[in-house]
């Protein structure tokens, strides 16, 4: 293979994943949400968890995943971001993959609550867990203020992506009004919905991605290239 075809696979690989990871992430945290035994039922995660363990270790995994794409596929937006908007685009970008890595994180503390809820009564479960939860390594290594840099990165994120020109304003809207309206309804039915407007909006984005021809993504490249940065 020459150097030019190198060059080429290269950027459509990059782009194939970016614009993927982009409509797969958010619709596993939708999907996540749906399967979820306490959408439908105790919003105590000890009980709930306790009714259905199958479906709780998959919305586990499924919100696992979500996130941890959603971090990876910050680095697909950021090259949407390298000629305008930069530096908005590489603080929100930060922001997002320090935050969602970390939601990501705070996964292993459902089995926690699974296993208190199997045990103990409802009320000591969710003591025993909160306890676990209110641990000094758990709130400073994982939550504060960690959690709270991907919630207000990824809007701010999608901000940079539509001043650059490269999505509607609908967009960061629609994100905004999903991660942050999510925040303001109990943890139930109502939070379909919002979790269903980012998987909207970013899965627009990833289309416009996938659709984009070699010449039109390497065209955000600097005209410098680097040692990994294919020619514009």
């Amino acid at each position: 293979m020459t150097a030019q075809g190198a060059l080429v696979l290269d950027s459509t690989f990059r782009r194939v994943a970016a614009g993927s990871l982009l409509i797969v992430a958010p619709l596993l945290q939708t999907a996540a949400v749906v399967v979820d035994p306490g959408t439908w039922g105790d919003d105590r995660e000890a009980v709930s968890f306790g009714d259905d363990p199958v479906l709780a270790q998959v919305q586990s995994v499924l919100y696992h995943w979500s996130w941890l794409l959603t971090a990876f596929a910050a680095f697909g937006l950021l090259h949407l971001v390298r000629r305008r908007a930069v530096a908005l685009g590489h603080i929100a970008g930060a922001m997002t993959v320090v935050g969602y890595g970390s939601m990501s994180a705070l996964l292993l503390t459902d089995p926690v609550s699974w296993w208190f809820g199997e045990r103990y009564p409802a009320e000591e479960a969710e003591r025993l867990a909160g306890e676990v939860l209110d641990l000094p390594g758990v709130v400073f290594g994982f939550t504060i203020p960690w959690l709270y840099l991907g919630i207000v990165g990824l809007p701010l994120l999608t901000v940079a992506v539509w001043r650059a020109g490269q999505a509607h304003w609908w967009v960061p809207a629609l994100v905004a009004a999903g991660v942050l309206g999510s925040m303001l309804v109990p943890y139930g039915p109502a939070t379909i919905p919002f979790w269903a407007m980012p998987a909207v909006a970013l899965g627009s984005v990833g289309v416009r991605i996938l659709r984009m021809g070699p010449a039109d993504w390497a065209a955000f490249y600097p005209e410098a290239p680097g040692r990994t940065t294919p020619a514009s």
